[in-house]
């Protein structure tokens, strides 16, 4: 990894190899200082290295795919992303990646990628290894840049095919059976309802609902306010940050149960701790695991098959498909950037309507024709006749 340290007077510096004199052998470094943040020291590193690569394809490179991807791929793949994306991937690359670690960058062959892929497909979804080949395939292209390989042997044999994963949700019934389990007696359990009610009636993110404030909630007017997500590491360390896309930026109107047990929930929380946060219990944001937990339990104790945080979201969409809600409202309630988006996603879930559209169709015209005819005769037509007196033979005997 890139060896950024701290000066006593808070700036940061670091020293960078840059490869070794042609003429006299000896190892040519840099040092370079005085940068505000670690940040800025990490982009001025990955730019003087892509400053002083001559961009040129090296064949007798012998640089391991483990030292590039510690010392040049991770440090400027963390400034290209969110922090929250990046550390939620990390872990896939320091999975994944080591299983190319021992060879050399030059060695890196298209065939030696497929090997892996035919590997990784019978072990992980299709989903799962076309997002690690994107991965792999983004690295690849950042040693090209630099001049370390010639060529992306993921482009080359191309990504395993798209197999679009069933989404897992709850139907009305299965979720009534959940939430009949949970006593709103006990505290925590009572917030755990709420945390559950909230995702399954609104559709919305688990970041989102995290980041949620009373302040986002209009009672007068019934609606939330959805402006921000919660990044959440540790019960110390969390912030807000930008939602995933400008349309998650959005206002939900609220059902009447919904803005009751919200503030009833309220009142409760309130007596307990002073917090803004609304899915809390302690004055702390919940983190997913708190979430996942009690979705787990409660479906086990209600005999429910189990759903992962996101199959909320998809059981909000689920619902209001089955009551024969307007893919648009589902769009904006949602945050999609596009219909389609919502589309390819539940357009599976709408009930096929053909024989309804049929049904519909049949008797709704009047069919009344007329007695005569009630055109002109045209004698460019042999067959047209001012009043037929008999069909004539059209078709061709043999």
């Amino acid at each position: 990894m890139i060896k950024v340290k701290k000066h006593s007077n808070g700036t940061y510096h670091f020293r960078v190899s840059l490869g070794f004199d042609p003429v006299t052998g000896k190892r040519i470094q840099k040092r370079m200082s005085g940068f505000k943040t670690k940040a800025e020291a990490e982009n001025a590193y990955a730019k003087l290295i892509l400053d002083h690569s001559e961009g040129a394809y090296n064949p007798n490179s012998s640089m391991t795919f483990e030292k590039f991807t510690k010392e040049f791929f991770v440090p400027w793949y963390k400034n290209q992303v969110k922090e929250s994306t990046f550390e939620n991937r990390q872990h896939t690359i320091n999975k994944h990646f080591a299983y190319f670690y021992n060879v050399s960058l030059s060695d890196i062959t298209p065939l030696l990628l497929q090997r892996w892929q035919l590997n990784a497909t019978e072990k992980y979804s299709s989903q799962y290894v076309r997002g690690i080949q994107g991965l792999l395939s983004l690295a690849f292209d950042r040693a090209i840049v630099l001049g370390l390989m010639k060529e992306n042997p993921s482009k080359i044999i191309g990504n395993v095919k798209k197999i679009k994963a069933e989404i897992d949700f709850w139907t009305k019934e299965e979720f009534e059976a959940v939430i009949s389990k949970i006593y709103l007696g006990d505290y925590f359990q009572h917030f755990q309802f709420i945390i559950i009610w909230l995702l399954f009636m609104t559709g919305m993110r688990i970041g989102e609902a995290t980041a949620l404030q009373w302040d986002d909630v209009d009672f007068e007017e019934g609606t939330l306010k959805i402006s921000k997500t919660l990044y959440y590491k540790n019960a110390s360390n969390y912030r807000f940050t930008e939602p995933k896309t400008k349309a998650s930026i959005r206002v939900i109107a609220l059902d009447t149960d919904t803005l009751r047990l919200l503030r009833n929930w309220k009142e409760l929380q309130q007596k307990q701790c002073k917090t803004n946060f609304i899915l809390s219990y302690n004055g702390i944001p919940t983190q997913k695991y708190t979430v996942s937990h009690s979705i787990k339990r409660f479906a086990k104790a209600a005999n429910i098959h189990r759903i992962k945080i996101h199959g909320l979201r998809h059981s909000h969409a689920s619902l209001l498909i089955s009551m024969g809600e307007n893919p648009l409202v589902i769009k904006d309630r949602l945050g999609h950037e596009d219909i389609q988006t919502t589309l390819g996603t539940y357009g599976h879930l709408y009930p096929n309507s053909n024989f309804q559209v049929a049904d519909r169709l049949s008797n709704f015209i009047q069919l009344k024709t007329s007695e005569d005819t009630q055109i002109e005769h045209y004698s460019s037509n042999q067959f047209m006749q001012t009043k037929f007196q008999s069909v004539p033979q059209l078709c061709h005997k043999e």
